[in-house]
């Protein structure tokens, strides 16, 4: 499409990139067919086509009110519309620069503003979400319904049988985000992908330094806070990466796809850029790393009494953001699970980082749609790879929800 940026817009760090990606859009209209909000609420502004539009008129000047941020606030950044676009449009990249602008323009109401700082300020810091976890789940009995339904119940299902990590051992090291959430939502998760690896003759070499990998703030429009966040990750793997780490491993699909990005998002800093690419080159999802390795000494362990039918949970940031869409499901089958059919596997389950807190009615909405699919199949568990749609699915209490690859390792004599 035609653009014609403002004065203003064309000093924005990313203006180039902006006008670049808005002219690749033919305005067609795939994208709305795949779009979970536009298909919920039917309105054009809630689907990536009209959501261009608002950022392109915003960039060319024209005026913008809390209607324009409540119709970007609404998506999902799933990016399924960059899997369905023909004319490959990098809509996530243009909305984050919306976003940012936007934020500059409209001030938030106070409850909103209040909201996104204690998000920024309690998710990324484990310690602090840990400790507020706890207090939470204590005093869930005396808080009102509404409130003591968004504190995550603590889950035997994921929380059972969590062993201890086995020291490095073997030539072979990589690096793992421990991830912000995980450790005290599903402790299990990184120690069973560590084992599972230790399996495979790949020994996992911490790394202390490293925290949360940006992604909360950065998509709470606080971007700059984001980054600094992973210059520290960067600062904290590089001595490892010298000394020959293989990969950084990544259990949470989330965290992966924003770790990938670190190359374009730093490019433009001289200190970074090369390092920051260097980084997302090395990044895995566990999947990718586990459909490189001989599979074969999994396999022959696996008793087959112990064929489960589970559906999985493919999420957007893995499908859409990461293109590994198939990949698990695939080592699954290999395994000897019995995967079931889940209808619509494109959608988004709700969860989307902090959209379940952020637009609770959506994300309940889209929760009950993506478990309906899954649980049409009658499995016996669901299985997934990210840790914001694992515990957003199983707090709905219906079929338990895990990381595949605890189900795995659980199967392992």
């Amino acid at each position: 499409m035609q653009t014609n940026l403002s004065d203003a817009a064309k000093t924005l760090s990313r203006a180039d990139e902006a006008e670049q990606i808005l002219r690749a859009c033919v305005h067609c209209g795939f994208c709305n067919a795949t779009c979970p909000t536009y298909q919920l609420l039917g309105n054009e502004l809630d689907g990536p086509r009209g959501r261009i539009y608002l950022i392109k008129q915003m960039l060319e000047g024209e005026p913008v009110t809390q209607k324009t941020q409540l119709h970007l606030d609404r998506c999902l950044s799933c990016r399924n519309c960059e899997t369905t676009c023909p004319s490959g449009v990098t809509y996530h990249a243009l909305l984050d620069i919306g976003r940012a602008e936007l934020e500059r323009r409209i001030e938030r109401p106070l409850s909103e503003r209040v909201l996104r700082e204690g998000l920024r300020r309690v998710i990324p810091r484990p310690a602090v979400f840990n400790a507020l976890l706890k207090t939470g789940r204590a005093m869930r009995p005396f808080l009102p319904a509404a409130l003591g339904r968004k504190i995550p119940k603590r889950s035997a299902r994921t929380n059972a049988g969590t062993h201890p990590r086995p020291a490095p051992r073997h030539p072979r090291k990589m690096l793992m985000l421990e991830g912000c959430v995980q450790p005290a939502l599903s402790p299990n998760t990184n120690a069973a992908a560590a084992r599972v690896l230790d399996r495979l003759g790949i020994s996992i070499v911490n790394a202390p330094r490293a925290g949360c990998c940006g992604a909360t703030d950065y998509h709470l429009n606080a971007q700059e806070a984001g980054l600094a966040r992973a210059r520290r990750n960067i600062d904290a793997w590089w001595p490892a990466i010298e000394a020959g780490a293989e990969a950084i491993v990544q259990t949470a699909s989330g965290c992966g796809a924003f770790i990938k990005e670190y190359g374009h998002l730093l490019h433009d800093d001289p200190r970074y850029a090369s390092k920051a690419q260097r980084v997302s080159e090395l990044a895995r999802d566990l999947v990718e790393v586990l459909a490189n390795e001989p599979l074969g000494q999994l396999q022959a362990s696996l008793p087959g009494q112990t064929r489960q039918r589970i559906a999985f949970h493919c999420p957007c940031t893995l499908q859409h953001a990461q293109k590994l869409g198939g990949a698990v499901e695939s080592i699954l089958r290999q395994l000897g699970f019995d995967l079931t059919a889940v209808p619509e596997g494109h959608l988004c389950c709700g969860s989307a980082g902090t959209y379940s807190i952020t637009q609770p009615e959506l994300a309940q909405r889209l929760r009950n749609n993506r478990l309906d699919a899954l649980e049409s199949g009658k499995p016996e568990m669901i299985v997934t790879a990210n840790i914001g749609c694992q515990v957003h699915m199983d707090g709905a209490g219906r079929t338990p929800v895990r990381h595949w690859i605890e189900l795995v390792e659980a199967s392992l004599p």
